[in-house]
């Protein structure tokens, strides 16, 4: 459907049905396949053809769901995970080994944060984050031999800053690597980051695609535009012969378009299987179907939540990209034209104390730690989902103990404006 509108994607697009069958994606919800000879099956095996053989691989209803999402980000070709954070391990782990390093900005999500300086570092793949106001000087010294990716966030859970997608995305090229970005807080709808230069498209699914609370999943995007064979010599699992699938070399049988996500299926999803439910992937699309009619609700009420915050006297600052005093509003301009969100971040003068005080005076806004939900929600990150990291750290990320992260949903702006005044006239 390259031709259509992206809001009739989010309705129509990744299934298009044929004469008498389902009009909704069907939940193929089997965990084998059948077929007439070992030989039609061994195709499968040697990636000669398309089709399913085990559900921890690929699933019917999981690729229709894909499709979509590649659709909506303008990629070539997309694949589901049972997180978000399985997706951002599968597009960095595909194409980093034991003895390889990542750049990655510091403002990004706490437990992206914990897989990459962490877990990561224990196999043996290192790591330097930098700042994403880094200057291309910065930037480019912050690249090592063995560097084999850029990671970032669009808009940084949870202290909204902005990416510069384009300056990380040049510098990245510049040093013969893709860049990687998640996408999850704007969405397709309000950012697509293909278009300014990034490579691949990470998203929490769990978020604003599923919009509701119902099903944790992620997704991977590739653009199909990083020339893997341009740089052969950085990405040997790419570039050279598989010999854990009968020695195909992916980015010759399966080009730029395909190469990337068929490994990630492949390899990654066989060996560790991350694998997205049918179910999942049928609720899913539900969601996605009303996407681009609830983006720009939880926009308007979060820059009009974010414009009330800003004139509380119990409020040190308010982090919101779309406010004219932010300091990544003109970022948001380029990148974010609709609106980048529903999340608003704010710092309560009283630090830990006060955030707990307003937490718990909160009628409509409940305490969770969930986000981009049809119900607005919030959290104290210290606390909660960065407890992980130092204090040293959490500065780094801008997230002092007194942060708040509002998730403004899909109620009437009035209502939680007035649940918000509320609760800070209980702060002492």
């Amino acid at each position: 459907m390259a031709n259509v509108n992206i809001n009739t994607k989010c309705v129509q697009g990744g299934y298009h049905p044929g004469n008498g069958e389902p009009r909704q994606i069907p939940i193929i919800q089997s965990t084998t396949f059948k077929y007439d000879t070992s030989e039609d099956m061994g195709k499968l095996f040697d990636l000669e053809a398309t089709g399913y053989f085990y559900s921890r691989l690929q699933n019917p209803t999981c690729d229709y769901v894909a499709a979509k999402i590649a659709e909506l980000e303008g990629g070539t070709a997309a694949m589901l995970t049972s997180s978000g954070q399985a997706a951002n391990f599968f597009a960095l782990f595909n194409i980093c080994e034991a003895g390889d390093h990542i750049v990655a900005s510091s403002s990004i999500y706490g437990g992206t944060f914990n897989l990459i300086a962490v877990t990561m570092a224990k196999m043996g793949i290192t790591a330097t984050f930098v700042s994403p106001d880094a200057t291309d000087e910065e930037l480019d010294a912050a690249f090592q031999e063995n560097t084999k990716a850029v990671f970032g966030e669009t808009i940084a859970n949870p202290a909204l800053t902005v990416l510069d997608i384009e300056k990380f995305a040049q510098a990245a090229h510049r040093h013969g690597v893709p860049l990687i970005v998640d996408n999850t807080f704007p969405t397709p709808i309000n950012c697509r980051p293909i278009e300014w230069g990034a490579d691949i498209v990470t998203h929490s699914t769990t978020k604003y695609m599923d919009g509701h609370g119902a099903c944790v999943g992620g997704a991977i995007v590739d653009g199909g535009n990083f020339n893997w064979l341009a740089h052969a010599d950085k990405f040997p699992g790419l570039c050279q012969p598989d010999e854990s699938y009968h020695g195909i070399t992916y980015a010759e049988k399966f080009g730029q378009a395909g190469a990337f996500i068929t490994k990630a299926t492949a390899q990654l999803m066989r060996d560790f299987g991350c694998t997205q439910s049918p179910q999942s992937a049928f609720i899913l699309n539900l969601g996605l179907e009303s996407l681009h009619v609830r983006m720009p609700r939880h926009v308007e009420n979060g820059q009009a939540v974010a414009e009330f915050l800003e004139r509380q006297p119990q409020v040190g600052y308010v982090s919101y990209p779309g406010l004219q005093s932010n300091k990544y509003h003109a970022l948001a301009e380029k990148y974010l034209g609709n609106g980048g969100c529903g999340v608003v971040s704010f710092n309560l003068k009283g630090g830990r104390k006060a955030a707990e005080a307003f937490m718990k005076r909160l009628k409509i806004a409940a305490i969770e730690t969930h986000v981009a939900d049809a119900r607005t929600c919030c959290l104290n990150p210290a606390t909660s989902t960065h407890r992980q990291m130092t204090d040293a750290q959490l500065a780094a990320c801008g997230i002092p103990a007194g942060l708040v992260r509002i998730s403004c949903g899909l109620e009437d702006k009035a209502d939680l404006i007035a649940d918000l005044a509320q609760a800070l006239a209980g702060i002492e």
